[in-house]
């Protein structure tokens, strides 16, 4: 067998799997937020652990936080807000480069290999975003305040520990 025979259908294939990434983490983004169960994804997005600073303003008297803290807290929620409008308006227009890209039998596999790579760049810089906020909005609660947050959260997204049940051996 030669290499050079298969290497056009080798590089079609990855192709096509580098094409489903994009796609699938479109339409995973424009599912309402509770379907979105799951994956690190959800951490980042509005209403997973990335939005603790909105959960944290909605639920403001139940976590105890002052006038000073809601006040802090209320910027960067805003800014998140727009970081995210952004970054999905960015990836979005980065997906719709590849699609073109790949509209031609004989694409540019160069220019589609940096049209994902691009993607990636954009998901990994809003990840990094999403992470600073949080990590920021963690230095204006308490310990209390953050782990009574953190339950809120798990409660939220059903992630409680299952219980423990004492199961007798069978021999």
């Amino acid at each position: 067998m030669k290499a050079g025979k298969y290497l056009p259908m080798l590089l079609a294939a990855l192709a096509l799997i580098a094409l489903s990434v994009p796609a699938h983490s479109f339409a995973m983004n424009h599912m309402p937020m509770n379907a979105q169960r799951g994956g690190h994804g959800e951490m980042m997005e509005p209403g997973g652990m990335g939005d603790m600073t909105g959960m944290c303003i909605k639920h403001a008297d139940k976590l105890g936080l002052t006038d000073n803290q809601i006040m802090k807290a209320k910027p960067l929620h805003r800014d998140m807000q727009k970081k995210h409008a952004r970054f999905m308006a960015d990836r979005k227009i980065a997906e719709i480069e590849l699609a073109e890209i790949m509209e031609v039998k004989d694409f540019n596999l160069e220019k589609a290999g940096s049209a994902v790579k691009n993607i990636n760049a954009i998901k990994t810089a809003h990840q990094l975003d999403m992470l600073t906020a949080m990590k920021e909005m963690r230095t204006i609660l308490t310990e209390q305040q953050f782990k009574e947050m953190k339950k809120m959260m798990s409660d939220k997204t059903g992630d409680k520990k299952p219980a423990r049940r004492h199961l007798k051996k069978h021999k």
